[in-house]
């Protein structure tokens, strides 16, 4: 059973999730709109992935025998100046979120919530994976600058992301 504080902690990074995933669903907007399809894909795969976060969350508050509380999602920005722009956000983004994921690793263990502690993990070890690809793509845009070759370079690169398949809640 989760205590009250976890749940609504938990309840607060499923919101967290859905704003993230709504961010890059914006993003990749913006980018189709300026005819970047391949940034705009791979935030499009950005964006299901955290939808994808949300429910892992959703679905172990449930098994725990919590209550899910969907609350309203903040709206996200729309219009950026630039890939790099897009990419500076999605890493501070992403760092942003980790900072929110070990702030729930410390309430676990601050609660003697082993269990939750462990469900944890997983996040925090995505965390990792999800920072280090926005920076990759941030500091290829860094390399690139203003060469417009390698921009387009990039975003055939980005358009080969692979789709995700969605994980059972079991894994």
């Amino acid at each position: 059973m989760l205590s009250k504080k976890m749940q609504e902690a938990l309840n607060a990074q499923i919101n967290a999730e859905y704003h993230s995933s709504y961010l890059y669903l914006s993003m990749a907007a913006h980018c189709q709109a300026i005819n970047l399809e391949g940034f705009a894909s791979w935030l499009r795969i950005q964006a299901d992935e955290e939808m994808i976060h949300a429910m892992k969350i959703y679905d172990f508050v449930l098994e725990r025998g919590g209550r899910v509380v969907l609350t309203a999602i903040e709206a996200p920005a729309t219009e950026w100046e630039s890939p790099l722009a897009i990419f500076e956000a999605t890493y501070a983004h992403e760092q942003y979120i980790t900072g929110r994921i070990n702030k729930l690793v410390d309430l676990a263990i601050a609660e003697s919530d082993h269990a939750t502690n462990a469900f944890l993990q997983w996040f925090v070890n995505e965390q990792v994976e999800e920072e280090s690809n926005a920076d990759a793509v941030l500091q290829r845009l860094n390399l690139i600058a203003d060469a417009p070759g390698g921009l387009f370079m990039l975003n055939e690169q980005l358009g080969q992301r692979p789709a995700i398949t969605p994980a059972s809640p079991a894994e």
